[in-house]
């Protein structure tokens, strides 16, 4: 068998990652293809993007008739399969996203729909079936106005708008609410239902209920005063308190749903049909009155996440020679030079090449303490690869200057910054649901259903007991309300979408309810060693003397000849040497580099060498059995060793080290107290070096000399001791062990397309003591998630038995109802605060 690999965007450019139910498809196709043994997908590369990897018989079929089946069958599902991400207004609460979720997979050629209780909708559909246009008619007629359209999964061709910039599609449906071209995407705030009085009619409304019910209550002990008086506020309120609901039930079972609105308003029904009316009304007015607070903590949510669309400034300041204009930040390009005025947002991703200053990044990042920024003196010629330079180069649009003026090189366009990419996979993750969403949606299924049934029969118990048919028809009613899963359907979806929202406010990105669910059960952690645990980069750790030198004549010499050197040791040598004088070192003469093994040079007429031991034995230099001693063990301990030999003489050992962290050892310790209990460091570095910066920070078990496929085997024997566990690492080598891992963890992810498309979470700032706070926000979310479905279930438990066995009337019934649902959201908010 051979192989060979095809980058996934060649095969299906509208995909934007490998979880696509499109890979899926194809693989299905070829998989069976004759000559062809297998395909799997090969994650996010250092150097490439994701693949499919084709494992084929080469006497059977040829490479190039490899290559010819994978493009025809990637050509057939793009020109099959569409994708698209909405953004609308008019989605009043998750259960009504349930009733247009089901409406909208009823349409010919839909293939999934998701649509959250904030407004986003992700569609994917049958191109021969169905077209965009019909299906964004489909979505208007249901009652929605779309506020956005991005075919997400474009690369290139239609990328995703960012914030602020005017959207381009180019479909243009009958209705409103279209982000036209040239207008830029309307955000009126539209989620709650309007009205005579705008957004808060349904509030007002609901206080009218109350008031009018108040009146009628107190109305109805004057003597003397007809009954009809208090009846006709009574009818009043039922007007202003079951306008809503009404509206709702209608709206569901046009649809053949019978949901929630459609119980309360069969049971206030019932109440006044026996004249129950001052308890019909109370039902209604704690219904409406639930609903408006329930669509208020949605809408709190919702603009604490549509907050991020402001980070970004929709001006920039160009600057064109000497000549500095305003231009929407749709207009910048790359390349282009742009001037930030001290204490105002940067308007795009870039590198510094003009000034010095503080720029505080905690929108983007999380990070608390502004981050020194200085000018790059080299600008690289290929602006696409500017994500391993050192942070105090770049910036990142939403970001906010500090005290002085900068001079920035644009590197990514609007629609590419890093805050647009971030809004975006925010809006994508409000449409993932969580394992316990779906199951409480599940639950809901079959539950309605059930407790009509069960009413239903409550109908007749006066053909059992006896009774009056009235007793057994408010028995039914009173039965109907206490049963109504109302804080559960809203206990979950409000937990989840505050969680994500306070996540991204701290610098986390969350994909979606569940790497945020998973992550809170969490007891097992995974972290790759270079540039998670470690800082990346070698540093100078030691200079060791030999034969009287003293270290400070040592470190003269090695940095004057390793001046000469552009090899990053050399460069670490010559920093870290450099601090340790206090002063400047003039650079040797005459440099010659031994590939792989060192560098030679001159210094004051004497010949200097400095390298590895290979170097030495290789030259015919013997190195003292004292010396090797020494150096196998300053090895042993983690360090790379250098010798140092002038004119034949060995004159001084050099370390350095890829040094843990400063802030590792809180950070782990931190993760100890949210209970992780066990935490494994993978590294491709020899055992003793992964023993060496495991021990001192806290890591329970290292295990080094792991090649990737390694990594992964390792992997997927923890996730068999401990059940979950999750992989920290970069998000580019580690792919492949984070795609094994329960919750693939991305550090540093600001700036970094792999980061961000390969994790289910993303640390956006390049600092581990963020992964505490995501776990422990984490862990209160599971904690909230499980309080809500415990008081909403456990209300239920209590309150049925008591209404079938008569110890409860509607009135009590509904009092418990309705307080255990304003319970639930209010519990649910209270993540939005949650500290770290």
């Amino acid at each position: 068998m051979e192989k060979t690999r095809i980058n996934l965007d060649i095969l299906l450019p509208e995909v934007a990652h490998e979880r696509d139910e499109c890979v899926e498809r194809i693989i299905r196709m070829l998989a069976y293809k004759r000559g062809i043994d297998k395909v799997h997908v090969v994650p996010h590369g250092e150097d490439h993007g994701a693949q499919l990897c084709f494992h084929y018989d080469p006497t059977v079929i040829s490479i190039n008739k490899v290559e010819q089946l994978a493009r025809r069958a990637g050509a057939e599902l793009t020109e099959q399969y569409g994708h698209l991400l909405l953004e609308t207004g008019g989605v009043r609460h998750p259960r009504h996203a349930r009733l247009i979720e089901a409406e909208l997979r009823r349409q010919t050629g839909v293939q999934t729909v998701s649509v959250s209780g904030t407004g986003f909708l992700e569609l994917e559909y049958n191109k021969g079936t169905v077209s965009e246009e019909a299906l964004l008619k489909a979505v208007q007629k249901s009652g929605l106005r779309i506020r956005k359209v991005e075919d997400f999964h474009r690369h290139g061709a239609a990328p995703a708008p960012a914030p602020g910039v005017p959207h381009d599609h180019d479909h243009e449906p009958a209705g409103d609410g279209y982000a036209h071209p040239g207008k830029p995407p309307a955000h009126d705030h539209d989620h709650a239902p309007g009205g005579v009085f705008g957004e808060r009619t349904e509030l007002i409304f609901a206080i009218i209920c109350g008031a009018l019910l108040g009146i009628g209550f107190a109305l109805s002990f004057v003597h003397g005063l007809s009954p009809y008086v208090s009846i006709g506020c009574y009818v009043g309120a039922y007007f202003f308190g079951g306008f809503y609901a009404t509206k709702e039930a209608v709206a569901g079972i046009s649809k053949g749903a019978f949901e929630i609105d459609f119980l309360m308003i069969v049971a206030a029904v019932g109440a006044a049909f026996l004249g129950h009316w001052a308890e019909g009304a109370l039902l209604l007015f704690l219904f409406s009155i639930g609903h408006s607070l329930e669509h208020y903590a949605l809408e709190k949510a919702r603009k604490s996440i549509a907050a991020l669309t402001d980070l970004a400034p929709k001006t920039a300041l160009l600057k064109a020679g000497a000549d500095i204009r305003e231009v929407g930040i749709g207009e910048l390009k790359t390349g282009d030079v742009i001037v930030v005025r001290p204490n105002s947002k940067i308007a795009a991703d870039g590198l510094v090449v003009q000034g010095n200053s503080s720029v505080n990044q905690a929108p983007i990042t999380g990070e608390s303490i502004p981050v020194d920024k200085e000018p790059l003196a080299d600008i690289p010629a290929d602006l696409s690869k500017v994500d391993s330079l050192d942070a105090k180069y770049r910036v990142f649009a939403g970001s906010i200057n500090g005290g002085e003026n900068l001079e920035v090189m644009v590197t990514r366009v609007a629609a590419d910054s890093t805050i647009a990419r971030l809004v975006k996979l925010v809006n994508e993750a409000q449409t993932q649901k969580s394992p316990t969403q779906h199951l409480a949606d599940k639950l809901e299924r079959y539950y309605v259903p059930a407790v009509l049934i069960l009413v239903l029969l409550l109908h007749f118990a006066f053909l059992v007991i006896d009774e009056p048919f009235s007793s057994s028809f408010y028995r039914a009613m009173a039965v109907l309300v206490a049963a109504s899963p109302c804080a559960l359907a809203i206990s979950t979806p409000s937990a989840l979408l505050s969680g994500v929202a306070r996540a991204a406010r701290g610098g986390v990105l969350v994909k979606g309810g569940r790497p945020l669910e998973e992550l809170g059960a969490l007891t097992a952690i995974a972290f790759d060693k270079t540039g998670t645990l470690t800082e990346g980069k070698p540093k100078l750790t030691g200079a060791h003397p030999l034969g009287g030198m003293s270290e400070e004549q040592l470190l003269e010499t090695v940095i004057a000849v390793e001046k000469l050197s552009d090899h990053p040791l050399a460069a670490a040598i010559v920093k870290g040497g450099t601090e340790k004088l206090g002063r400047e070192v003039p650079p040797a003469s005459n440099v010659e580099a031994v590939q792989g093994r060192g560098i030679k040079a001159v210094r004051n007429g004497a010949e200097v060498l400095v390298g590895n031991k290979q170097l030495f034995e290789e030259s015919g230099h013997a190195v003292p059995d004292e010396v090797r001693t020494q150096v196998e063990a300053l090895e042993g301990q983690g360090h790379t060793t250098m010798l140092v030999q002038e004119n034949g003489t060995l004159i001084g050992i050099i370390t350095l080290m890829d040094t843990a962290r400063a802030e590792a050892p809180e950070a782990l310790a931190a993760l100890r107290k949210v209970g992780i209990r066990k935490m494994i460091m993978l590294t491709g570095d020899n055992q003793k070096v992964a023993e060496a910066i495991a021990g001192p920070i806290g890591i329970t078990e290292a295990l080094g000399n792991l090649l990737p496929e390694q990594k992964v085997q390792a992997i997927e024997r923890l996730r068999k001791e401990e059940g979950k566990v999750a992989m920290v690492g970069d998000g580019v080598n580690d792919a492949p062990a984070m795609a094994k891992s329960t919750v693939g963890i991305a550090m540093g992810a600001a700036g970094s397309d792999v980061a961000l498309e390969t994790a289910d979470l993303a640390l956006m700032a390049d600092k581990l003591t963020n992964l505490p706070f995501a776990i422990g926000l984490s862990r209160k979310a599971h904690a909230i998630i499980r309080q809500n479905l415990v008081i909403s279930l456990g209300m239920v438990a209590v309150l049925v038995p008591l209404t079938i066995s008569g110890l409860a009337h509607i009135g009590p019934a509904v009092v418990g109802h309705e307080g255990s649902t304003v319970l639930v959201v209010f519990n649910a908010l209270r993540l939005l605060a949650y500290k770290r």
